[in-house]
């Protein structure tokens, strides 16, 4: 396998999901003629306790895949209005049972004017199931629009200290043609890796695809052939930026 020559569009690609959201995605890039790779740099992990006392709640807030899973495991109502920041969020929303879901198609700040959109800070509390590390200020948002938000840590989410085997391999080859980017944080974690393997100086011919100009920002330490941006800060954006990338000439 040998690297995409510059000025034609990306064919392998590294997705940096948790394990259990990058599984599906990777799926998705194989069915539009990607060759993903997986390299996670989140580990997480749903921490233990009692049921959820959702009692009084109006509404669940769910801001990542993780959050649903960790809200699934503690509870199995699946009544209860779900509003969540994504589509994808959405779809695993739905397929844990919730009945009630809505997407806001977007981040946490589409999220909070979707919920002040939809729902009555009379009706009831709003429960965020969140993550040991949060990124917006949800709770702040609606709280400045009447509503109570009771956030609860359900899952913790560490960076890795090393790359896997195989990616370090494929980056020092120069086999790894674009790498996407979700999150800050995940971003971080990469640069930290990557540094710490000695292989920061690879990305020169790599593209970095980025969810938002705040994940660009986190990866802009290292040196890259370019970073793009999604236009929206959702998945199908982040694809349609890659689709578009491509050579013409490239084969769907």
């Amino acid at each position: 396998m040998t690297a995409q020559p510059p000025g034609t569009g990306p064919r392998r690609i590294l997705v940096t999901r948790p394990r259990e959201d990058a599984r599906a995605f990777a799926s998705e890039l194989r069915g539009r003629g990607f060759e993903p790779m997986v390299q996670p740099l989140l580990e997480v992990r749903n921490l233990p306790g009692p049921p959820l006392e959702l009692d009084g709640v109006q509404a669940l807030l769910f801001t990542s895949a993780n959050g649903v899973r960790a809200t699934a495991a503690r509870t199995t109502r699946r009544d209860l209005p779900a509003l969540a920041v994504g589509d994808a969020t959405a779809r695993c929303a739905a397929d844990a049972g919730f009945t009630r879901v809505e997407s806001a198609g977007g981040d946490v700040e589409s999220l909070a004017r979707l919920a002040v959109r939809v729902l009555d800070p009379a009706a009831g509390r709003l429960y965020h199931a969140a993550g040991s590390a949060v990124a917006g200020d949800l709770a702040g948002d609606l709280g400045r629009a009447g509503f109570t938000v009771e956030r609860q840590v359900l899952y913790a989410a560490e960076p890795v200290t090393e790359l896997l085997p195989g990616t370090a391999e494929a980056l020092y080859a120069g086999t790894i043609d674009a790498v996407l980017f979700f999150s800050p944080r995940t971003a971080q974690s990469f640069v930290k890796v990557v540094e710490k393997a000695g292989l920061a100086d690879r990305l020169g011919e790599v593209l970095a695809f980025c969810l938002s100009e705040a994940v660009g920002t986190a990866v802009r330490t290292v040196g890259w052939r370019d970073i793009l941006t999604a236009r929206r800060p959702d998945q199908a954006a982040l694809l349609d930026l890659l689709a578009s990338a491509r050579s013409p000439s490239q084969p769907d």
